[in-house]
């Protein structure tokens, strides 16, 4: 049986960052993920946002984290084609004591490194966010906030990890772990043996401590209910806009996304069911009140797709540490907001972790940290388009008309590891328009199924337990 140095549970955004990062050196690393697809955790439903670190107190692991994840991400977009964009947030205050707190997020934000924040007033709002509140008073700009696609961002980490050597996992569930000589998982496909051990499990990864007798934490999920906009709503705002933060959370914000539809949301709300991903009436009255009281253009009829997703909360901070009581054993946990724009931070901790504990890292002669940007005929100008279905008549075939998405984009997904509609649908943005794939979606599960060989019938939007096709008829 082969023996990893280094096995990371988890593939949502933190431990492709960490398997990324790891693959500079000459080790043997797993990363297993109970999923059928990557980031079809707590990843899929990230909001999007590469935060500056001006919401997070100035001694926390968050704050520190954040910031320095900010940097990272720029140059982790360059070299692996990730689609980044710096837009800027706007934190909006209403009355004269929301002006001071702003003067307080703003010095905690500087003592943790934030560059270029400013206080703008009224004026300055109505000429650069014109469609904002006009009860709005001033708001703390932070310039170096911005978005990406966090599951394409996951992919792209991924992939690149492959490249160098990494080995991916699929539906690969954890369901024992005992340390001997080595850490020996069980899981739903056989047993896997690691020196390391890195626990990035998410909302689970509680369970996953518990199995080798460390449980002092808990990991409580905190329902988000988000609302997407249509398209036609793409410029609304021109920043990420922000109300003042709370004890719990920040807030029901109006996101710009890497992809041109706005966002909504989200809620906080804790609750005990690690799968419980239903939206209420409620929820949309809620976010829709909070979000026209900084946009009043905003409509219900503006929506286009309701989600949740469920943060994995843990106390008021990070929790990532070297478990003394388990030689090896690291725990990546409690990564709530702001962990997707921490993650590359998060890596570069565990790792520096992994060396205190007895791991020698010793680089690699070649790490090749480029990859070739994925195309998406949606994000390329109207030459560039045409010059693509010259070269290849692939991409003049449009399977999904509400994003222009190709069958060219889609038999590449497929080829980079698409196996569900949902993995399609990440990675390429088809069926994510206003008509939820009622024009796409038949040809898409075709040419699904003639690349990978699984039958029409068993086609699955996101995996066990949910076949599109519940019936056939020739079962009859």
């Amino acid at each position: 049986m082969k023996i990893y140095d280094i096995i990371i549970i988890g593939a949502g955004v933190v431990g492709a960052s960490i398997s990324r990062e790891l693959s500079r050196y000459k080790l043997d690393i797993a990363l297993l993920e109970k999923e059928i697809e990557l980031a079809f955790g707590v990843s899929k439903s990230n909001s999007g946002i590469i935060h500056p670190g001006t919401q997070n107190p100035p001694g926390s692991l968050k704050g520190k984290l954040c910031v320095q994840g900010n940097i990272l991400t720029r140059q982790i977009s360059r070299e692996l084609g990730v689609d980044f964009k710096e837009v800027g947030e706007l934190i909006v205050a209403f009355t004269e004591e929301e002006k001071l707190r702003l003067r307080e997020l703003k010095k905690e934000a500087e003592s943790l490194g934030v560059p270029r924040l400013e206080i703008v007033d009224s004026a300055w709002l109505g000429k650069n966010e014109p469609n904002l509140s006009k009860e709005a008073l001033a708001a703390l700009y932070a310039p170096t906030a911005g978005i990406i696609s966090p599951y394409r961002l996951v992919y792209d980490l991924s992939e690149n990890a492959a490249r160098n050597g990494a080995e991916f996992f699929t539906e690969t569930e954890a369901t024992a772990i005992e340390k001997k000589e080595y850490f020996e998982i069980s899981t739903s496909k056989g047993v896997f043996r690691s020196r390391f051990l890195i626990n990035a499990a998410g909302l689970f990864a509680d369970d996953i401590s518990r199995m080798l007798g460390i449980d002092d934490f808990k990991i409580t999920p905190r329902k988000g209910q988000e609302f997407l906009l249509d398209k036609k709503k793409e410029h609304l705002t021109n920043r990420l806009i922000f109300p003042l933060p709370t004890k719990t959370s920040k807030g029901v914000l109006v996101i710009k996304t890497a992809d041109g539809n706005p966002m909504i949301g989200p809620t906080a709300e804790d609750i005990e069911d690690k799968d419980d991903l239903s939206t209420t009436d409620e929820g949309l009255k809620n976010v829709l009140t909070r979000a026209r009281k900084m946009i009043p253009l905003i409509d219900g009829s503006d929506i286009i797709a309701y989600f949740a997703g469920l943060r994995p909360a843990s106390g008021n901070d990070f929790i990532i540490r070297h478990e003394d009581k388990t030689p090896g054993f690291i725990n990546v946990a409690g990564i709530q907001s702001p962990g997707l724009t921490a993650a590359p931070a998060i890596a570069l901790m565990v790792c520096d972790l992994l060396k205190k504990s007895g791991l020698t890292l010793k680089k690699k002669l070649i790490f090749r940290s480029h990859r070739k940007k994925t195309i998406h005929l949606f994000t390329e100008p109207l030459k560039k388009a045409k010059a693509l279905i010259k070269k290849d008549p692939g991409y003049g075939d449009i399977v999904c008309r509400c994003e222009q998405v190709s069958a060219k984009e889609i038999t590449d997904a497929i080829d980079r590891g698409a196996k569900t509609m949902d993995g399609l649908k990440f990675r390429t943005r088809a069926q994510a328009g206003r008509c939820h794939g009622s024009f796409c979606t038949a040809r898409l599960m075709k040419i699904l199924s003639e690349k990978t060989g699984v039958p029409l019938k068993d086609i699955t939007k996101r995996g066990k337990g949910s076949r599109i096709v519940l019936k056939d008829r020739r079962d009859d």
